[in-house]
């Protein structure tokens, strides 16, 4: 896979869910609404094979010519599937994203094995071909579920209210505002998401890190204000337009919100970031007032186009590929999005983007054996698909942000952390270069911490590779939520609040 295949969605720690080919797969469909009729469905149990080593699981509940899809880790159910081959030696069916050409249409198939499991299992889509394997349920077996533990259940200490926020005369964001138990006012923070649609939860892979965030530090005292992207869940506005400048608008709105409210202290507010989130939150602390601190959690002080180049290197390496393939593939990456920072028209881009799919495939040893025209057809198709993202406003923007730019300008105390095995925003490189930009605007109310054993959603982890995420049961360490819930008491001097919990 090239370094920048799944480019905006892989800086985001998140956003595996958009990188591969199965993006269609994941967006799809209407629900099915139908009854079933004659016979019981038989279900099946499966994963789908994607780069990088995750593992994309899914439950089918098939009829003879008819069928439904849930894939957990999506969030989805029940979703309709076409051209249903769901009895005899063969299993077929395909998911049809509503609009998408043909290409894109994730066709599966199996062979039914006497034990009742897969042989030969394949997903087709883009021109790719993906390994399926998969086991029929018995009547009345349970599909396996994701465990997520630390997810919060009711009841809970401290009041949650449903709140919206107006951003102008544009658009309003959906949130949800959990306040303590006690008598206020409190600390507040908002918090800010990383890229790629997010809803308030900044929910991926069957995680809820920003929940399990908000509600580890209500618990500790602090108010929290999280919410949905604009035009992710309740929010209203355009998600597709938007550059990390419209995001740090949505959060100074956010902010505005939560330091009017009568019990938030408004001296004591400030902006937690993750990932893009911690490239936004300097952004608006340069520019406002309100934010009397800010975390920087997982964010970038690399310039984005380094970023993406350096973090395309080490995923790949991440996923098994040698050195010369990962270096090979970070400099076709580098190539085509300094093309783009450099001003170049988009159909140069585009071709340099088909360019350098074309050398890929002809190098690639499940593809360099294909015919000519087979592999030129791939090519096209995978070249318009990354070209839709590189070429996107947002992509455009964050290749040329410098942090260091709004870093330098930043007075109130931050705390920045990085875990360890991060792969998608390096540890050393990156809070080296917030430290020197910090530094440079003579901030010295700066804390950082390079977190040991966790990942890029600071998750105890073996490798840091995406591929674990949705494996890890964990969805946010102990140790980085008590890192940030004692920071933030220490810089408010709120430290007293925590005792009750």
């Amino acid at each position: 896979m090239l370094g920048f295949t799944c480019s905006r969605r892989v800086f985001m720690r998140h956003a595996i869910r958009w990188c591969s080919a199965l993006a269609g797969l994941m967006l799809a469909a209407v629900a099915w609404g139908g009854v079933w009729g004659g016979a019981a469905p038989e279900r099946w149990t499966g994963s789908v094979e994607l780069p990088g080593g995750m593992k994309l699981e899914f439950t089918v509940a098939l009829e003879e010519a008819a069928g439904t899809i849930s894939i957990p880790m999506q969030g989805v159910k029940d979703l309709a599937l076409s051209d249903v081959t769901g009895r005899g030696p063969t299993i077929r069916f395909t998911l049809k994203p509503a609009g998408a050409p043909e290409a894109a249409h994730a066709k599966f198939s199996w062979d039914v094995a006497e034990d009742g499991t897969s042989k030969g299992g394949l997903l087709r889509q883009m021109g790719q071909e993906f390994t399926v394997t998969a086991k029929r349920l018995a009547a009345g077996e349970a599909a396996p579920e994701m465990r997520r533990p630390q997810e919060p259940k009711p009841p809970f200490p401290y009041r949650s209210e449903e709140v919206e926020v107006k951003v102008g005369e544009s658009h309003v964001l959906s949130g949800t505002l959990t306040v303590p138990e006690g008598k206020g006012p409190f600390p507040g923070v908002i918090l800010v998401s990383g890229s790629g649609p997010q809803d308030r939860d900044e929910a991926l892979l069957g995680h809820k890190p920003f929940l399990v965030l908000a509600d580890h530090l209500t618990r500790s005292g602090v108010a929290v204000l999280r919410y949905d992207d604009r035009g992710v869940g309740k929010s209203t506005g355009n998600f597709a337009t938007a550059t990390s400048d419209d995001f740090g608008v949505d959060a100074l709105a956010a902010l505005e919100f939560l330091s009017r409210r009568p019990e938030i202290d408004a001296g004591k507010v400030g902006i937690v970031g993750h990932s893009e989130g911690g490239l936004i939150a300097p952004m608006v602390a340069a520019t406002s007032d309100l934010p009397k601190f800010i975390v920087l959690l997982a964010g970038p002080g690399m310039r984005g186009l380094e970023l993406l180049v350096l973090q395309g290197r080490l995923i790949t390496e991440a996923s098994g590929a040698d050195a010369d393939t990962a270096a090979r593939s970070a400099a076709a990456s580098e190539r085509v999005l300094r093309a783009v920072v450099d001003g170049k028209t988009d159909d140069a881009v585009r071709r340099l983007l088909r360019e350098a799919v074309e050398a890929e495939l002809a190098m690639n040893a499940a593809t360099k054996d294909k015919p000519a025209e087979e592999r030129a057809a791939m090519a096209e198709q995978t070249a318009q698909q990354q070209a839709a993202s590189v070429l996107s406003p947002w992509m455009k923007r964050f290749l040329a942000i410098d942090p260091a730019e709004s870093l330098r300008k930043v007075r109130v105390p931050v705390l920045a952390m990085i875990g360890e095995k991060d792969l998608q925003v390096p540890p050393k490189e990156n809070l080296e270069a917030i430290r020197a930009a910090l530094s440079a605007g003579g901030n010295t109310k700066v804390t950082l911490k390079e977190m040991a054993g966790l990942n890029h959603l600071f998750q105890t982890a073996k490798t840091g590779a995406p591929g674990e995420y949705v494996e890890i049961e964990e969805t946010f360490a102990p140790a980085a939520l008590e890192a940030v819930s004692g920071w933030i008491r220490e810089v408010t001097g709120s430290g007293g609040a925590a005792e009750k919990k």
